[in-house]
């Protein structure tokens, strides 16, 4: 867990625990207080087992589908294991071109979270949007959820409604010449083939930070919007004029 971290002294201001006293509990020479040792736990979202049993006798969870033995070496904890270097937790805002209108863009945000060793997706989808559709506007038919996972030098993010009536697959990779806080990629929706709609496209998502200010502010600009209404540097990414490959 520890690895994952660049600086051993950063991780122990973070936990606010002795560097001298974490570097015991590493070689086993000390063991920590239970108050200390749920700190831990809840900072690497994980349970006490991982300190308490021998990694080989941990198994995993009937319902932990990706750590299955059958899976074992292509997807688990190195793929699930999102650092918030990679990608960190907060609001994000995204824009894309619509899969049903290409000549308009979906302007909109979602949270990322993490829980028990997994990090989460979830979202709503603009009202406007499923207006259009002849859709029901409820929050519950809008919301949708999915898992954050790690690829190549970048992430992925299987999203679904609920119910799975739709879904999509999100790459992103970072986009370090612009800023910091962008990152770029594609989303394709599971879809069949037809004669007019895009089923994969461009997209960006840009992490607003802990402003509270800037979240509710793209909060309301969501939404299917006209070129015009996307952010100049978002269109730059997105090149709405060019085909996607």
């Amino acid at each position: 867990m520890v690895e994952d971290y660049r600086s051993v002294s950063e991780l122990c201001r973070e936990l606010g625990i002795n560097r001298t006293q974490f570097n015991r509990y590493m070689s086993g020479e000390s063991f920590p207080r239970p108050d200390v040792l749920h700190r831990i736990c809840e900072f690497f979202e994980t349970d006490a087992r991982i300190l308490l049993e021998p990694i080989e006798d941990l198994k995993p969870s009937p319902n932990d589908l990706v750590n299955h033995p059958f899976l074992a070496g292509f997807f688990g904890q190195a793929t699930v294991h999102v650092s918030t270097d990679l990608f960190p937790s907060g609001f994000y805002r995204f824009a894309r071109k619509s899969f049903v209108d290409a000549s308009r863009f979906v302007l909109g945000l979602v949270l990322i979270k993490r829980g028990d060793g997994y990090t989460f997706l979830r979202g709503f989808e603009p009202r406007q949007g499923v207006r259009e559709q002849g859709l029901s506007t409820d929050p519950r038919t809008r919301e949708y959820r999915g898992i954050v996972m790690r690829q190549e030098d970048g992430i992925m993010a299987v999203v679904t409604h609920r119910d799975s009536l739709a879904c999509s697959f999100n790459f992103l990779t970072p986009e370090t010449s612009f800023q910091s806080n962008l990152w770029e990629g594609y989303a394709s929706r599971t879809v069949r083939e037809k004669i007019s709609g895009n089923r994969a496209t461009r997209m960006v998502y840009e992490h607003l930070g802990s402003g509270t200010g800037r979240v509710l502010q793209a909060a309301r600009e969501t939404g299917v919007v006209p070129i015009e209404k996307v952010p100049r540097f978002y269109q730059h990414l997105l090149r709405p004029d060019e085909d996607f490959r």
